[in-house]
């Protein structure tokens, strides 16, 4: 069985290593070739709440050849047309793509690969790539799991050779109600991520101050109200129901739900959105298939959604220049 994680930025790096580590071949593919040269000749440095360093095999996409039979999916979703396009070459014809990427991916690479092709995963973990071949888990060893799920009724015969190699890192939850389970992984990623890459901070530092915090909050509403509107369940996080403890529909339970976001996300707390990342890379971010996403499916089901608009708005300035990440940016959500 041929396996591979393409797009292995911090992310899919500390995930292959894992799975190297034990005892898996598996290639890890990324156009950065300074990461993987640095892979090759050094293998994969993990550092931070973890520390480990793992022998590797890294390719760069036109070093790819033959099929896989299991292929996880960490690119930028924003290029998935053309990503998974290429991709279907080197996906055996009872292969299977699993896509780590963010917001509601499935259903767009479904339409060129088939349902039955494509699983779902979402992690409740971070990473932050220090230098090429150099990663950093950021999160707390404790929170290293997995929800994984499909689309299509009929599961493919490679699912559980999937939950196994997702295993070899951490525990794995499978969802029956996949979309469910997007849609609570969407909710944290728009709103800590996104508070992240405006004011270019960790997720901690902004569920800290109380002027950030509301807006940090906001967005958790409006997801939540979203879903409610669009007859969508959202999912337990880590075994916590995230709506019971967040959501809110009087002046106590807003406290509450105020007072506990900073303590909701401490595993997390010097994670820094990958939209941030990006930023500071001078690349264009995946903000339109976050929060922009919870925005269209207000939209779509009439219920407003004006803090997740403003962030949008927001980091499309920031990605031309305007502004700068900063806690200035606060300002602007008058």
């Amino acid at each position: 069985m041929r396996i591979a994680i393409y797009g292995a930025g911090s992310l899919g790096t500390i995930l292959g290593a894992y799975i190297a580590k034990g005892g898996v071949a598996i290639d890890l593919i990324n156009r950065n070739k300074a990461h993987i040269e640095a892979l090759q000749t050094k293998g994969a440095q993990v550092v931070g709440t973890v520390q480990f360093n793992q022998p590797v095999t890294a390719y760069t996409p036109a070093e790819m050849s033959g099929q896989y039979d299991i292929l996880f999916l960490m690119t930028k979703q924003q290029y998935n047309a053309e990503v998974v396009a290429q991709l279907k070459g080197y996906l055996a014809p009872d292969g299977v793509l699993v896509t780590f990427q963010n917001g509601l991916p499935e259903i767009g690479i479904a339409a060129i690969l088939g349902e039955e092709r494509v699983l779902g995963c979402t992690v409740a973990w971070g990473a932050t790539m220090q230098e090429p071949g150099v990663c950093e888990l950021t999160s707390s060893p404790d929170a290293l799991s997995f929800s994984l799920g499909a689309i299509s009724p009929q599961r493919n015969k490679h699912f559980e050779q999937v939950k196994e190699l997702l295993e070899l890192m951490g525990s794995v939850d499978i969802e029956e109600n996949f979309l469910g389970t997007r849609w609570s992984k969407l909710l944290i990623n728009a709103s800590f991520s996104g508070m992240s890459a405006v004011l270019g901070c960790t997720f901690g530092e902004a569920a800290g101050p109380r002027a950030s915090r509301r807006i940090v909050q906001a967005i958790i509403k409006e997801c939540i109200d979203v879903c409610k509107a669009g007859g969508i369940r959202i999912e337990p996080v880590q075994g916590k129901d995230i709506v019971k403890l967040l959501d809110y529909t009087n002046p106590l339970k807003r406290a509450f739900s105020f007072f506990i976001i900073p303590i909701a996300i401490r595993k997390h707390a010097k994670l820094k959105a990958s939209m941030l990342q990006d930023i500071e890379k001078g690349k264009l971010t995946e903000v339109d298939a976050i929060n922009g996403a919870v925005s269209a499916f207000g939209r779509q089901v009439g219920c407003p959604t004006p803090m997740n608009d403003k962030v949008v708005e927001i980091i499309h300035r920031i990605e031309r220049g305007e502004l700068r990440p900063s806690i200035e940016n606060l300002r602007l959500f008058a």
